[in-house]
């Protein structure tokens, strides 16, 4: 199937862009308000103003809804691709004051190049590599920093005290306003889905937070919001090649872990809702929405899985859904600033609680004792990495080595060498030996214990018609074999190798494949 060019993804049918539109709309609605909290947490780790975070949100948030290959899917600043500009950003402002921003956009703007030459490059089709098993430990591990995340708010950080958002007198209103919010968003759709229960949540803790007057952290606790629309400014940087020296390294990272994120976010959504979506074009989409928001003074950024996975709880299914969001966003700070400042964290942190408990994947948990060993191991360490290091990306790298490595010991099993013996014309003995699996480096042992090199007849024939040559481990292998043989007196034939094993033993080997 042909894919659509990422500039005419809004000709799109109609139907990726009008289906039910007060629930896309109410959907986007609740998406913005969980956006807001972390655009600015990610402002934070970054070492720049929330504005840049929120006018990241914004940009790539509505450009992504346009040119993106998966409908419904939230993209914006994340916590992922924050913390790779941290270091950027240091080291600009260690160079002049203001300058580490200005490196962040140029290395944004960057980050979208690069992503569009993987679209290209068609670099998610590498994806098929991630096992299922990754996929699992990857979600449980973002609900479970998700989670963490949030436990601040509410008093809670055994590891780091400092970090507690809340004093002691505040904390029997916070733990309140977040189980009233928790309370509604399961209790509302027993009654009705009119509405998102989320949305009703916020806005009933938000009115008994500031009838009431409680004296509870607020968004306006976590930065000041912007005044004034995102404006078109090209990054105040020199165009040379020390510049480029200087961002390529945190481009490269953030254009390769926004897209794994991106794609691994996009598989959920297909399986979710049972349909099928264009990486590329995604990667492509991706790619033009972090150079506008770049361009804007926004900060790069990637798919949200939680905020995705909100959107399609919400009953949010067409592009206007990812549309609506980073309008509602940018609408929120500008018209409604004075009300927004007044939300309180713990309603957001109820929220965040539900997107991590739709986020994990928790049968994969379950059925840990049934699962297969391999598979739990990939899990476990995808999870476990993930959550020392908080970087996704080292986390499915490490359980995608892992699988590898485990699937190459069990194909390196599957290969079995057997002989027979004929007699020949001159009263000597044929012996034949019959390889029948894959030879690479993993397997190069059990091949060569397939063999009696101590056992030296006149003549040796290796059938290699059922076996396949896949590196140059399996060559030297083969090439040892034959050598020993040779040694030893015995004329040596290997029949049966396909062309391309044939090819890459005559560019390799240093035994002649025939005596």
């Amino acid at each position: 199937m042909a894919e659509a060019h990422p500039w005419i993804s809004m000709l799109t049918p109609l139907k990726d862009w009008w289906d039910q539109p007060h629930r896309d709309l109410l959907s986007g609605l609740v998406v913005a308000f969980a956006l807001i909290p972390e655009a600015i947490a990610f402002s934070g780790i970054a070492g720049v103003d929330p504005q840049v975070g929120l006018f990241g949100a914004f940009c790539i948030a509505v450009t992504a809804s346009i040119v993106g290959g998966r409908i419904a899917m939230i993209s914006a600043a994340t916590g992922s691709t924050a913390l790779l500009m941290t270091s950027l950003v240091q080291q600009g402002n260690a160079m002049a004051p203001g300058q580490g921003l200005q490196l962040l956009l140029a290395a944004g703007v960057l980050t979208g190049v690069l992503q569009i030459a993987w679209a290209y490059l068609r670099l998610a089709h590498q994806m098929r590599f991630v096992p299922q098993s990754v996929l699992a430990g990857f979600v449980n591990a973002l609900a479970l920093l998700i989670f963490l995340a949030q436990l601040p708010q509410l008093g809670l950080n055994a590891f780091h005290p400092e970090k507690v958002l809340v004093r002691p007198d505040q904390l029997p209103a916070v733990w309140g306003l977040m189980l009233l919010t928790l309370v509604i968003i399961y209790g509302l759709p027993r009654f009705t889905r009119a509405i998102p229960s989320a949305l009703v949540g916020i806005l009933v803790a938000t009115s008994l937070s500031m009838g009431l007057k409680l004296d509870v952290p607020t968004v306006a606790s976590l930065g000041t919001l912007p005044t004034g629309l995102p404006s078109f400014a090209l990054p105040d940087v020199p165009f040379s090649l020390e510049t480029l020296g200087l961002i390529l390294p945190t481009a490269l990272a953030i254009s390769l872990v926004g897209l794994m994120e991106t794609f691994l976010t996009q598989d959920l959504l297909d399986d979710a809702t049972d349909s099928t979506s264009s990486k590329n074009t995604e990667a492509r989409g991706q790619g033009i929405a972090n150079i506008v928001s770049s361009l804007f003074g926004g900060m790069a950024g990637c798919a949200l899985v939680g905020q995705s996975v909100m959107n399609i709880n919400n009953g949010g299914r067409t592009r206007l859904s990812s549309l609506s969001a980073g309008v509602a966003l940018l609408a929120m700070i500008l018209l409604a600033k004075d009300w927004v400042q007044q939300i309180p964290m713990a309603t957001l942190v109820g929220v965040m609680f539900m997107v991590a408990a739709s986020t994990g994947n928790w049968s994969s948990l379950r059925e840990i004792r049934r699962a297969p060993k391999s598979d739990t191991s990939v899990m476990v360490l995808t999870l476990v990495v993930t959550l020392i290091t908080h970087n996704l990306a080292l986390g499915v790298l490490s359980g995608v080595a892992l699988a590898a490595i485990l699937f190459s010991r069990k194909v390196a099993k599957v290969i079995e060498v057997e002989h027979r013996d004929a007699p020949l014309p001159s009263g000597g003995r044929e012996r034949c030996y019959l390889v029948n699996g894959q030879i690479f480096f993993v397997s190069v042992i059990y091949f060569k214990a397939g063999f009696d090199l101590h056992d030296h007849p006149e003549r040796v024939v290796i059938d290699l018609s059922a076996a396949h040559l896949w590196d140059q481990s399996g060559v030297a292998a083969l090439d040892q074999v034959i050598r020993r043989f040779r040694g030893a007196g015995s004329v040596v034939e290997v029949v049966g190798l396909n062309p391309a094993s044939a090819d890459l033993f005559e560019r390799v080997g240093l035994s002649g494949v025939h005596a």
